[in-house]
């Protein structure tokens, strides 16, 4: 009797700290490579900070970060750590997005993807922001934060930067998100 296969499953995975302020430049058509010498297949990369969508089979999302950032280091001489999400796991965080925060001129609205060794509901307690002035929300790995323009710079976001919960997450706005999710469920 054969083995059935296992269907690819689609993913993210969310490079920390690439093309910022001129470091670790990596060029997105040669990522897409090294994806798929890594295995990876049906790759796509979405803007310049490292999203990119691909599918394989079988392996966690552990296996598939340590993968990926093997590859990389392989290929562009970097140590880039990788967070990788499954597409339930980005359609959890795209759910509990409220449909009316956005990344424009009266509102700041980020996704704070978090690495295992901070990702639990507490984290919330954890952050530099003024409550009174950021709305946060705690998603399995992940808050949601959003903030008025107008108190961008007196909320505590600039506290975050530097600390150590700052190195084990990755940020992206909500545009970024809804893009990312929508690139995630328009294969079906």
């Amino acid at each position: 009797m054969s083995e059935s296969k296992k269907a690819p499953m689609t993913y993210v995975a969310l490079l920390r700290g690439i093309n910022v302020g001129g470091n670790n430049k990596i060029e997105m058509p040669r990522l897409r490579r090294t994806f798929e010498r890594a295995g990876m297949t049906a790759v796509a990369t979405y803007i310049n900070s490292g999203n990119v969508i691909f599918s394989t089979d079988g392996r966690t999302s552990a296996d598939l970060s340590a993968t990926l950032e093997t590859a990389i280091q392989a290929d562009f001489g970097l140590k880039i750590p990788v967070l990788v999400r499954s597409r339930n796991e980005i359609e959890a965080v795209y759910t509990a997005l409220p449909a009316h925060w956005e990344n424009g001129t009266a509102m700041k609205s980020d996704v704070l993807f978090l690495w295992d060794e901070i990702d639990a509901p507490d984290i919330l307690d954890q952050l530099p922001l003024k409550p009174s002035l950021a709305t946060t929300i705690y998603v399995p790995g992940a808050v949601l934060v959003s903030i008025a323009r107008a108190d961008v710079a007196r909320c505590g976001l600039n506290k975050l930067v530097g600390s150590r919960l700052y190195t084990a997450m990755t940020i992206r706005n909500v545009n970024t998100l809804r893009r990312i999710h929508s690139l995630m469920t328009t294969e079906d």
